[in-house]
């Protein structure tokens, strides 16, 4: 008697995998900003938290963060448990409802909070840099 062995189909699925492999994208995301800030902050390149920054400051940030949306891509591509392109897409969703809800809250709020421009652009960037986050990950076949 032959036993069948599982296939990719049969297996079980794994909802929480999936939300592990955004969560932990998101959070690659928001401690390697968070962080870079912080460091940005004490090396006195950024001025106290609370005090208005030059725009050309806001442009470092928003350089920095494109950069760290791309890795968050790659983080949750990388540790979904299928159809990687499709959880960091999830991930840009998620990047652009945080992002948005954060340009609502923020703009109007006066400097310490940036230029109108920049709330608008981190909303904006979060879907392609979540998915060229996921394209950098995708295996290349040989």
């Amino acid at each position: 008697m032959t036993v069948p062995t599982a296939t990719r189909s049969t297996q079980p699925r794994r909802p929480w995998r999936s939300v592990v492999a955004v969560v932990a994208g998101f959070v690659a995301v928001a401690v390697l900003s968070l962080g870079t800030d912080q460091v940005l902050h004490t090396l006195q390149i950024y001025p106290p938290w609370g005090q208005a920054m030059a725009d050309s400051l806001f442009l470092l940030a928003t350089a920095y963060r494109i950069v760290y949306g791309v890795v968050g891509g790659y983080v949750t591509a990388r540790l979904a448990p299928d159809q990687p392109m499709k959880h960091a897409v999830a991930l840009g969703i998620v990047g652009l409802v945080v992002g948005t809800l954060g340009m609502v809250a923020t703009i109007g709020k006066g400097p310490a909070f940036g230029p109108l421009w920049y709330p608008i652009v981190i909303a904006l960037t979060a879907l392609p840099c979540a998915w060229l986050g996921g394209v950098l990950y995708r295996p290349r076949v040989h």
